[in-house]
C-alpha cells in the first residue's frame, strides 16, 4: 500500500503532491461550474460553544479552506451569506436542532455520543444541520463533514444528503493504547508537540474516544534491566514531599518537563474530545542481576513503598487534572508480589482522596475478590481488563475454553510473586474468566494485545465490525487496541530513527501512526457503529489509490484475515514475546525436545499439537 496522507490542515495539504492537487482542482472548479466562488457559512452559536465542538468547527472550516472554499463561522443564520450552503452546528439540546430534526421524522437516540446529520430549515433559510447528544457526539457530527469535505472530488456534494443520519455507539470504550518502552525510540514522539493535536485529532474523526497512554509496561519482570526510562514512573515525573525518592541519573529540569510534556498531553486529548488514560503499569523500584541499567530509584525502602505510592498518584493526579482514569497492572509483573493487598488499598487511597473522581482500571491477570473488592470499595468507577485472545489477535468471537495450562489445579500450589496468577487464578491469564458475571460492580474492557498486528497493515471492515459486536458481549464496555508497533525498543533493543521498516524512504511518513491511518479509520468507524456505512473508509481509499481504491480494499481485507485465522488454528505460544506470526520462527513436526522458544505449547510441543 502506498504512503498513508491524512489532509487535516493547510499545511498537510502543502506536502501533498503538487500536480495531484492542481488535477483536483481543475476538476472541482470544471463540475462545479458557476458555483465556483461558493462560499460556506458556518452556524456555530456562543452559547453552544464548548472547546471540543468548537475545535471541531474549526476542523470543518480548515477543510474547506484547504479546498479553496472560503468559509466562515458565525453567530447567528442572519449573518450567514445568501448564497452560501449554511452549516448549522448545534448541540442536540438545541431548540434549532431538535426542531430540525423533528421535520426530518427522526430524533436524536437516548444515551451518550449520539450523532444526527440533517437537512432543514432555520428561519425559512435551507441548513445542514451537524448535532450530537452531547459534547461528544456533537463534534462527532461536525467532523464528519470535516472529512467528506477533505476526501471528496466535490464539496458540495458530498455534503448533499438524501436522507439524515442518525448513529449511536455500539461500544461505551473505545480506546487506543500508546506505550512508552524505550528511551531511543519513544523519547522523540513523546515530547513532539506538534504530533500530539494531529495524533488526537485523527483519532477523534474516526470516534475513538480513550487514549490510555501506558508508561512501566516494558519489562514483565525486573531482572536483566537496561532500558529503564518511566519504567517505575513517578520519580521521573515529580519529587513527591515527604520523601526523597529520586532517579540520580535524570537530571531534576529533565523530570519537570516530562510532568510538564504529560500534562500537555492529557489536555490536548481532552480539547479533541478524548478521554485520557494514564497508564502504571510498574510498581516495583528494585533492579534484579542489572548490571547495566541506564536509570536507577533511590530513596526507596520496602516500609515506605506503599506510603510513598499512595502519596505519588495522588499527586500525579492533582499535577493532571485532565487524566480521567488510571491502568493499573496488579498481578506480579507489576513488581508487586500478589496478594499484597494493604499495597494496593494505600495505592487506590491515592486515587481515590485526588480530589475528584478518577476511574480505576486493572488489568485482569491474577484477579482476585479481595482485589476486586479494594477497588470497588473506593467508591470510583472501576473497570477490569482482561485480555482478548490471549496476547494476539484471533478471530472476531470470544474463546469459548481455557487452555489445559491455565486451568488451576489443586495440587499446584503456588507462591511467591505469582501466586495467584500461577495458582488458584490461573485461567485469568489470558482471558475473561469469571469476570463476566450478572452481580458484578465493575465493567470489563477486552484488550487486544500486540503479539499478531505489530508492523503490518490490516483494514479488514468486515472483521472489524464482527470484532465490534463481541466487544459489547455479556454487557463488556468495549475495548482498548494496543497500536502496532507497541513494545518495539522494549527491553533496552531501541534503535533510533524511522520506525515504520521501509527501506524506500519515499514511503516513510512523518510519524508512525500515519502508516496505519487506514487501520485505525477501519477500526474507530466499525466499532462506534459496526452498521456504519462503509464511505468513511472507502472515500480515505479513493483519495490515496484513485482507480486502484477498490481493489486494495479488497486486497488489504483478505491479507488481515490470514495471520489472526493463523492464530487461531495454531499460536505455538500465547505470549507475544516468543510468538510472532508475522515473522515466523519454525516449530518442528517431530522434534518435541527442541520446541525452540514456544515453551508454553501443550506437550508434545510439536507443530499441529
Amino acid at each position: 500500500m502506498h504512503r498513508v496522507r491524512y489532509f487535516d490542515s493547510i499545511s498537510a495539504m502543502q506536502r501533498f503532491d503538487r500536480r495531484r492537487f492542481l488535477q483536483g482542482a481543475a476538476a472541482l472548479a470544471a463540475i462545479r461550474g458557476g458555483a465556483a466562488e461558493r462560499g460556506v457559512s458556518i452556524v456555530y452559536a456562543r452559547e453552544d460553544r464548548v472547546p471540543a465542538a468548537t475545535w471541531a468547527v474549526g476542523e470543518l472550516k480548515d477543510a474547506f479552506a484547504v479546498r479553496q472554499i472560503p468559509a466562515r463561522v458565525c453567530d447567528t443564520v442572519q449573518e450567514a451569506g445568501a448564497a452560501d450552503l449554511c452549516i448549522l452546528a448545534a448541540p442536540g439540546r438545541s431548540a434549532a436542532a431538535k426542531a430540525i430534526l423533528r421535520e426530518a421524522g427522526t430524533t436524536l437516540p437516548e444515551g451518550p455520543e449520539t450523532v444526527a446529520i440533517a437537512n432543514g430549515k432555520l428561519e425559512s433559510r435551507s441548513v445542514l444541520l451537524a448535532s450530537g447528544g452531547d459534547a461528544r457526539g456533537f463534534p462527532y457530527a461536525t467532523l464528519e463533514l470535516a472529512d467528506r469535505v477533505r476526501h471528496a472530488a466535490d464539496p458540495f456534494a458530498a455534503l448533499a444528503f438524501s436522507k439524515p443520519v442518525v448513529e449511536r455507539p455500539a461500544n461505551t470504550v473505545r480506546a487506543v493504547s500508546r506505550l512508552f518502552t524505550s528511551d531511543v525510540e519513544d523519547k522523540p514522539w513523546f515530547n513532539d508537540r506538534e504530533m500530539w493535536p494531529r495524533y488526537f485529532a485523527m483519532l477523534a474523526t474516526q470516534r475513538f474516544n480513550r487514549f490510555h497512554l501506558a508508561l512501566g509496561i516494558g519489562y514483565d519482570f525486573l531482572r536483566n534491566v537496561t532500558d529503564a526510562y518511566f519504567l517505575f514512573p513517578y520519580p521521573f515525573l515529580l519529587a513527591v514531599p515527604g520523601y526523597n525518592v529520586r532517579v540520580p541519573e535524570l537530571p531534576d529540569a529533565e523530570r519537570d518537563r516530562n510532568l510538564q510534556m504529560l500534562r500537555f498531553i492529557s489536555e490536548q486529548a481532552v480539547a479533541h474530545g478524548l478521554e485520557f488514560q494514564l497508564g502504571l503499569w510498574m510498581h516495583g523500584y528494585e533492579w534484579i542481576d542489572s548490571p547495566k541499567p541506564n536509570y536507577t530509584i533511590a530513596g526507596l525502602t520496602r516500609e515506605k513503598h506503599g506510603p510513598y505510592c499512595r502519596d505519588a498518584v495522588r499527586a500525579l493526579l492533582r499535577e493532571l487534572p485532565a487524566v480521567s482514569g488510571v491502568t493499573f497492572r496488579i498481578h506480579g509483573e507489576s513488581g508487586v508480589e500478589e496478594g499484597s493487598y494493604d499495597f494496593w488499598r494505600a495505592v487506590f487511597e491515592g486515587v481515590a482522596t485526588c480530589g475528584r473522581k478518577v476511574e480505576i482500571d486493572m488489568h485482569a491477570k491474577g484477579m482476585d475478590q479481595t482485589m476486586l473488592d479494594l477497588a470497588v470499595n473506593t467508591g470510583l468507577p472501576v473497570k477490569v481488563s482482561p485480555k482478548y485472545w490471549a496476547e494476539h489477535m484471533g478471530l472476531p468471537y470470544h474463546q469459548a475454553d481455557i487452555r489445559e495450562l491455565e486451568r488451576p489445579r489443586p495440587e499446584r500450589q503456588a507462591t511467591g510473586l505469582m501466586k495467584l496468577s500461577a495458582g488458584s487464578r490461573s485461567f485469568l491469564r489470558y482471558g475473561y474468566g469469571d469476570l463476566l458475571r450478572e452481580d458484578r460492580k465493575w465493567d470489563v474492557i477486552h484488550r487486544i494485545w500486540p503479539g499478531t498486528q505489530r508492523l503490518l497493515l490490516w483494514g479488514d471492515p468486515t472483521a472489524a465490525a464482527a470484532y465490534s459486536r463481541a466487544f459489547s458481549f455479556c454487557g463488556s464496555a468495549g475495548v482498548d487496541i494496543m497500536e502496532p508497533l507497541s513494545f518495539k525498543g522494549r527491553r533496552g533493543s531501541g534503535i533510533a530513527g524511522d520506525r515504520c521498516a521501509y527501506a524506500d524512504v519515499s514511503l516513510r511518513t512523518r510519524w508512525d501512526w500515519e502508516k496505519y491511518i487506514y487501520g485505525h479509520r477501519v477500526w474507530g468507524r466499525l466499532l462506534y457503529n459496526p452498521d456504519s456505512d462503509p464511505d468513511p473508509w472507502k472515500r480515505y481509499m479513493a483519495t490515496e489509490l484513485g482507480p486502484g481504491a477498490q481493489a486494495m480494499e479488497k486486497a488489504l481485507a483478505s491479507a488481515s484475515r490470514i495471520l489472526p485465522t493463523v492464530t487461531t488454528a495454531h499460536a505455538a505460544s500465547a505470549g507475544n514475546s516468543t510468538y510472532w506470526p508475522e515473522v515466523y520462527l519454525n516449530q518442528s513436526l517431530v522434534d518435541a525436545d527442541h520446541p525452540g522458544p514456544y515453551r508454553d505449547s501443550p506437550v508434545p510441543r510439536v507443530f499441529g499439537n
